[in-house]
């Protein structure tokens, strides 16, 4: 679980993947999500998110397996912790050996996946395996925290294409609110960009979450410089 540093200090970055957002067909997409995620890791991104929801069980598997092992390979060469989390999928991301599973509106529930986790003998990492939520109210977010999720997404907050669906962006205001009412760390989602993530952070989020911001960005390892330039250069939180 989250154990939150006494003087956080930097936003937790957090990379969601969308391989058809890529420029390429469908059979070089999975490549080139692959080379995106890497520089992204390279770069110093501290989770990535694999968010591929098309995917089969075997696809998002065969996927999972090949950035966890590229990653792992960064991290040794690079002295960095980028985290792999998987969307959705509670078994590919245990099989493949994942950092932790993010859970939305119509996945498994957050209370039955922490039940489940925290029974199992043989998961000997559990400390370290992150359950986290997409929350679009302050009582879901509220009731994510209360089921034992370690962290929320929060959004949107601002105007966002991905996140249209979700409904008109949620402001400022509102994800303050939900900072005040939970006591696990939130990540801000949605329409966010180098100019307005301060904000998120003055309003209580601890990091941000994004796939345009990183996956279009033209000088991915520029970006995320910029944005420890900005906010700071050492990630806030421990995991363990």
């Amino acid at each position: 679980m989250f154990h939150p540093g006494k003087n956080p200090r930097v936003p937790i970055l957090c990379y969601v993947t969308d391989r058809k957002g890529l420029a390429f067909t469908d059979d070089d997409q999975s490549e080139a999500l692959l080379k995106r995620v890497a520089t992204a890791a390279a770069a110093g991104i501290d989770w990535i998110q694999i968010r591929e929801k098309d995917f089969s069980g075997k696809q998002l598997s065969s996927l999972a397996r090949a950035t966890v092992a590229q990653i792992k390979k960064i991290n040794e060469r690079n002295g960095t912790q980028t985290r792999i989390i998987v969307n959705d999928r509670l078994d590919v991301a245990l099989s493949e050996r994942t950092d932790g599973v993010h859970l939305g509106e119509n996945s498994l529930p957050v209370h039955d996946v922490c039940k489940w986790l925290n029974a199992k003998p043989d998961l000997a990492e559990r400390d370290k395996f992150l359950v986290g939520v997409s929350c679009h109210s302050v009582q879901g977010a509220v009731s994510a925290a209360r089921d034992g999720a370690d962290y929320v997404f929060f959004g949107p907050v601002f105007a966002t294409p991905s996140k249209a669906s979700f409904g008109a962006p949620q402001g400022l205001q509102r994800i303050a609110e939900v900072c005040t009412a939970v006591s696990i760390p939130v990540l801000a989602i949605g329409g966010i960009t180098l100019d307005n993530a301060s904000d998120c952070l003055a309003a209580g989020a601890v990091g941000i979450a994004a796939i345009r911001l990183f996956q279009e960005a033209s000088d991915q390892a520029s970006l995320i410089a910029r944005f420890r330039s900005t906010l700071g250069g050492v990630p806030n939180f421990t995991l363990g």
